[in-house]
């Protein structure tokens, strides 16, 4: 059953049971308030990255890459990369991998890397005519729009839900003489009750690594 085991620190299957329900409720809530806003308009008004959106900020709200900057600002800039890149570069795939690496650059140097992103800027190359005929338009409405009503969806069904989010570290405890056992990793993240964007090998590693160099430094 290891292969089925969650991949995530701190994962079980009352969060994911509870993140379901969020991005039901969050995509739900995006799609109803941008149709009442524009229910004649001519527009897409809801776009498919945030499906991968209402992921992170459901399922990892303590993700770097789930907090609000870079939900609405790694959607719009991405956007608004993809929307020059179709006016300049005639060839759909030269297109399409210019606006990719071009919209993971600009979100690099913004401090907004979001994954879905990506599709954000792909989605105004390839995305035709409707896409087209909306112009710079389409990266704020739908796709800034959508990505701000599903933040504040998160923050407010995070409340609830006794997560993070926007996610602030809690305080630490005072460090342990030793490495910690793989089993205080497990207990540490159950006590902090949130999902991370890492493996528990890898934390454990992370752990054991910054302690070895600490030894390091106080024999320097």
């Amino acid at each position: 059953m290891r292969p089925f085991t969650p991949l995530l620190a701190g994962a079980n299957l009352r969060d994911r049971m509870i993140a379901a329900v969020g991005a039901l409720v969050g995509i739900a809530l995006t799609a109803a308030i941008c149709t009442a806003l524009l229910p004649h308009g001519p527009v897409l008004l809801l776009v498919a990255p945030m499906g991968a959106s209402a992921v992170l900020v459901f399922a990892v709200p303590a993700s770097p890459l789930a907090q609000p900057w870079p939900v609405i600002g790694g959607n719009l800039l991405s956007a608004l990369v993809g929307i020059a890149v179709a006016r300049i570069v005639q060839e759909p795939a030269l297109a399409a991998g210019i606006a990719v690496g071009g919209a993971i650059a600009l979100m690099s140097l913004t401090r907004s890397l979001h994954p879905p992103g990506g599709a954000a800027s792909l989605l105004a190359v390839l995305g035709g005519g409707a896409v087209q005929a909306q112009g710079w338009s389409f990266a704020f409405m739908p796709v800034a729009a959508n990505a701000a009503i599903l933040v504040l969806a998160g923050v407010l069904f995070h409340r609830l839900s006794g997560h993070s989010y926007p996610h602030r570290a809690k305080a630490a405890a005072p460090l342990a003489p030793l490495p910690p056992h793989p089993e205080d990793i497990d207990r540490a993240l159950q006590e902090m009750g949130e999902t991370f964007d890492v493996s528990r090998d890898d934390l454990d590693l992370l752990v054991r690594t910054a302690v070895a160099h600490a030894e390091r430094r106080t024999r320097a």
